[in-house]
């Protein structure tokens, strides 16, 4: 016990400004919305998601970027713009009829920095990493330290703000109750934040765990500039029910287009229903139905729902943005103890005996 003790000590310190960074940003994520309705008038109204009139606006967003487009996150009832995302990785927010309301650079704007930061570090492919290591190190820590607090459970109270930030004994203490208290939204919020970064090994570990029917490969289709009234269209004819979420133009020639769609029991906002259209003519030529995947990529698919508080109202918002705060606080509780702990270690230089005159 000892050991681990020592070792959830050390993980934690060195993982701590990463942790803060984290939880803080990843708090204020959750008012990314609410920050563009006060940012941006348009976003107030809510939008009917009717094919012809998303279609009449993703053709209107081309029509003034033409060939620049990457895809369209729709406007719905909850927000009023269409988020725009070029090939170039600017940013832009158009309004109902697709009228290009400002155009940016991810980090041009303060929600999309706060973005950057908290998915990147603001440090491209290496943050990432780094960010998706440390989530994964921060569900250990959550493991190693409630079972390094049970065999002193009768330790634990309800106070999680120390009484001053002097005493380490105080830090410990705070440290220890805020985090039994938090337990399983910070290991959530951890573990599903790494899961999310390292995609590809997860779905790989997801569906071997529960296998069953996975989603086939994007078809091959023909060359041209999609149609999008057309293609919202067919799109809505495979899935009746489903919401419009997503368009995004092929990627390359000889890829289709994809729309993304919302089935109802989907959490993910923007859906993991899709249908790939070939822009040549705007035929469906195949689908992946969400709610028909294997156990595995189904529980795959919550994990950004979960973590980003995009499931559950405004009670589990409320939860991530709590949860966020709690791990910004257990890492620096956990570093300012330390820290005193490491500095009291240090031995205290012993004075020079005087010197017997001559």
């Amino acid at each position: 016990m000892g050991l681990l003790r020592t070792l959830h000590a050390w993980a934690g310190a060195i993982l701590a400004l990463i942790l803060v960074v984290l939880g803080l940003s990843g708090s204020l994520l959750v008012l990314r919305d609410p920050w563009v309705k006060l940012t941006v008038p348009e976003a107030r109204g809510g939008v009917a998601a009717s094919p012809r009139a998303l279609g009449a606006a993703v053709q209107a967003i081309q029509a003034q970027a033409p060939g620049e487009v990457r895809n369209v996150t729709l406007a719905g009832p909850h927000l009023g713009v269409h988020r725009v995302y070029f090939t170039d990785k600017d940013q832009g927010y158009a309004a109902a009829d697709g009228r290009l309301l400002v155009r940016f650079a991810p980090t041009e704007r303060a929600e999309g920095w706060l973005f950057e930061l908290h998915h990147r570090l603001l440090a491209g492919e290496t943050g990432d990493k780094v960010v998706g290591a440390a989530g994964i190190a921060g569900a250990l820590l959550v493991l190693t330290g409630a079972i390094v607090w049970l065999p002193a459970w009768r330790s634990f109270g309800a106070r999680v703000w120390p009484k001053t930030l002097t005493k380490r004994a105080d830090l410990v203490g705070s440290h220890r109750n805020l985090g039994v208290i938090t337990a399983l939204p910070v290991f959530v919020l951890c573990l599903t934040g790494g899961a999310i970064i390292f995609h590809e090994t997860t779905q790989g570990l997801m569906a071997a765990a529960a296998p069953g029917p996975a989603a086939p490969k994007p078809p091959a289709a023909g060359e041209g500039e999609v149609n999008w009234l057309r293609a919202l269209s067919a799109a809505q004819a495979a899935f009746p029910d489903a919401t419009l979420r997503m368009a995004s133009t092929p990627g390359k020639p000889g890829a289709p287009a994809t729309i993304r769609m919302k089935q109802p029991g989907e959490w993910h906002p923007n859906g993991r229903t899709v249908v790939w259209i070939d822009p040549s003519d705007e035929r469906v030529l195949g689908t992946v139905d969400a709610m028909a995947l294997g156990a595995g990529m189904r529980a795959y698919n919550s994990f950004y729902p979960l973590h980003a508080g995009k499931v559950g109202g405004i009670a589990y918002e409320a939860v991530v943005f709590l949860g966020g705060l709690a791990l910004a606080a257990l890492g620096g509780f956990g570093l300012w103890s330390f820290l005193i702990k490491q500095t009291r270690r240090r031995p205290v230089p012993a004075k020079a005996a005087p010197q017997a005159a001559e």
